[in-house]
């Protein structure tokens, strides 16, 4: 897929261009496994191996609501594996499948990266505000 796109075309005015037939394909991808909560959710996975809902919820803070909508897309995406046993209530584990696996070490190095540059990320935010205010 990224052989037909070089790197100067991965721009968002080169998303309805000729230049990369999938670059479309490709926003939509990144939408998807690049929102806050997908992100998490895999980090965590990648991090407990195999997690309920509810721990899910517990750790990562996140609204039911939200968590539910997250899960349905990242396995409808073929990213998490769901595994529902009949138990009353009912039981329902999440894990990385093979190819959510595969997007561990990107995730995991967005997620290193973040860690690492929050304090610079604060400094930058406050200097902005205090300019903007001025």
């Amino acid at each position: 897929m990224m052989a037909e796109c070089s790197a100067s075309t991965l721009t968002a005015s080169a998303l309805n261009s000729e230049q990369c037939p999938n670059c479309q394909r490709i926003n939509e991808v990144l939408t998807r496994v690049g929102d806050r909560w997908s992100v998490l959710v895999i980090i965590s996975l990648a991090q407990y191996e195999t997690l309920r809902f509810n721990q899910l919820k517990r750790n990562l803070g996140i609204s039911q609501r939200m968590l539910s909508l997250t899960l349905r897309e990242l396995v409808r995406d073929g990213l998490v594996h769901r595994k529902q046993f009949p138990t009353i209530p009912p039981k329902v584990e999440y894990s990385l499948t093979k190819m959510g696996k595969s997007f561990r070490e990107p995730v995991n190095a967005l997620g290193l990266w973040a860690l690492e540059n929050l304090n610079k990320i604060d400094e930058a935010r406050s200097s902005y505000d205090i300019k903007k205010a001025e």
